[in-house]
């Protein structure tokens, strides 16, 4: 269960979900991007002018600090995934986001998530979820980290997901998975 094109799915879904929502509370935010924090933009992911424009626009509307905090993101992923509890799984994704590791995900953060997950090179997919599994960042996906975050995942789907016998618990999966590397 690397990065599927569901999930990949799911997180472009997530975020539209993020720049749809109202807030009313009031924040400090730059409300336009300054040129070279827009060029800076344009050369690190795959969007256009315009596209980063719309997603900077949602970003601040659903978060007016400019900042996007790990309860808030568990709140959105709460409401993608109802009948499950993806909090944990969550908080996995947070620390991947999280590329400066300062418990916030900043604009840019957000966008070279989003252009990574949704419109990036296979390779480039596959590295952003080794580096979600690479939990203690040592270069390497133990079986320990690997069931972390499948057992996330199990948790999030809830009930609503019908596995294979040979995938019908978290262990048994990582088992599968460790089995074909």
């Amino acid at each position: 269960m690397f990065l599927t094109s569901d999930e990949s799915t799911n997180y472009v879904l997530l975020f539209q979900h993020l720049s749809s929502r109202q807030h009313h509370t009031m924040g400090k935010h730059q409300s336009k991007l300054k040129p070279d924090a827009l060029e800076d933009l344009m050369s690190v992911t795959q969007f256009s002018f315009t596209e980063i424009h719309d997603w900077h626009k949602g970003f601040l509307k659903d978060c007016p600090s400019g900042l996007l905090t790990l309860e808030e993101f568990k709140a959105m992923y709460s409401k993608l995934f109802p009948y499950g509890d993806a909090s944990v799984f969550a908080e996995h994704v947070f620390r991947t986001f999280d590329t400066n590791s300062d418990d916030s995900i900043d604009f840019r953060e957000f966008l070279c998530a989003i252009s990574i997950t949704s419109k990036g090179k296979t390779e480039e997919k596959l590295k952003w979820a080794f580096n979600m599994y690479d939990m203690d960042k040592d270069g390497f996906i133990t079986r320990g980290e690997m069931l972390d975050i499948i057992t996330s995942i199990y948790r999030m789907v809830g009930v609503v997901m019908k596995m294979p016998d040979d995938e019908s618990t978290p262990e048994k999966r990582v088992e599968k998975i460790f089995r074909q590397m």
